[in-house]
């Protein structure tokens, strides 16, 4: 946990894809500070329940839980009326989701793609469509798109993710100029590696797209990129949120913060 510290009492935000890594450190990034959550995600019930039990009771705000898959425009709308409606508002959209794949790009499935773009790109309109409107009428918002390293470079084999994590930092920009004078701010975190389930099956994949170890993947492909040769942790992409929903973020605003160990400086 970041030693970051920001009073976020009375607020609520929905964070996608947050039943288990980046996501789930954020929900408790949050919770830690008095925000009450909504997580959303897929995974075993028993351990939703679990972190949603923990979170609620280790930091005494309100956490629940709601199932929208970001494949479907029509659950993510639910996502969103069902904070508002639970929480009475919502002050901070994290949109987090994503999943990926590695292949040659000859060898891309087209259904990989369009899983990819839905869930890492679409979502986030879908979300923010939504969401907008409810921060404007407070005349207070802060959304947070968790992007990539790969929003501003890219590496072979991951087409779709590089495609879409590219369109969200654009989709971050765009949002940001149109509610510029509502009180609201739209900006990304740019993570690099971060030692994630995710991160996991990527190692997995890269090895056996390249024929190497997964050692090899991690010290000369991952980490190769990032020049402190050190995985990101969860409590420095805390801090960085923190920042961002705070008002000492509120002039921050189509921005990016790069969490990278320097991968983007070269």
């Amino acid at each position: 946990m970041t030693s970051v510290r920001v009073d976020l009492s009375g607020h609520s935000a929905v964070i996608t894809g947050s039943t288990s890594g980046i996501g789930a450190a954020l929900a408790e990034g949050l919770a830690a500070n008095g925000c009450d959550i909504v997580l959303n995600g897929l995974g075993e019930a028993g351990e939703i329940e679990a972190l949603r039990a923990r979170l609620a009771d280790a930091y005494k705000v309100r956490v629940l839980y709601h199932p929208a898959n970001m494949l479907h425009a029509d659950q993510i709308a639910d996502l969103i009326a069902f904070a508002q409606k639970e929480l009475g508002r919502l002050d901070i959209l994290i949109n987090n989701a994503g999943i990926q794949h590695v292949a040659k790009i000859e060898e891309f499935p087209a259904d990989r793609w369009d899983a990819i773009l839905a869930i890492n790109l679409t979502s986030v309109f879908h979300a923010c469509r939504h969401a907008i409107p409810l921060m404007t009428a407070q005349g207070r918002g802060r959304i947070v798109n968790i992007a990539s390293a790969h929003a501003l470079a890219a590496s072979p084999f991951k087409s779709a993710y590089v495609a879409a994590k590219h369109g969200v930092m654009g989709l971050t920009k765009t949002i940001a100029l149109e509610v510029a004078e509502r009180g609201i701010t739209c900006n990304a975190i740019n993570p690099g590696y971060v030692r994630t389930p995710l991160v996991d099956s990527q190692i997995a994949d890269t090895a056996r797209e390249r024929g190497i170890s997964e050692d090899e993947v991690v010290r000369d492909v991952m980490l190769y990129a990032q020049p402190t040769k050190k995985f990101v942790e969860y409590s420095q992409l805390v801090g960085a949120l923190l920042y961002l929903v705070s008002d000492d973020g509120a002039n921050a605003n189509g921005s990016a913060i790069n969490v990278e160990g320097g991968w983007l400086a070269k």
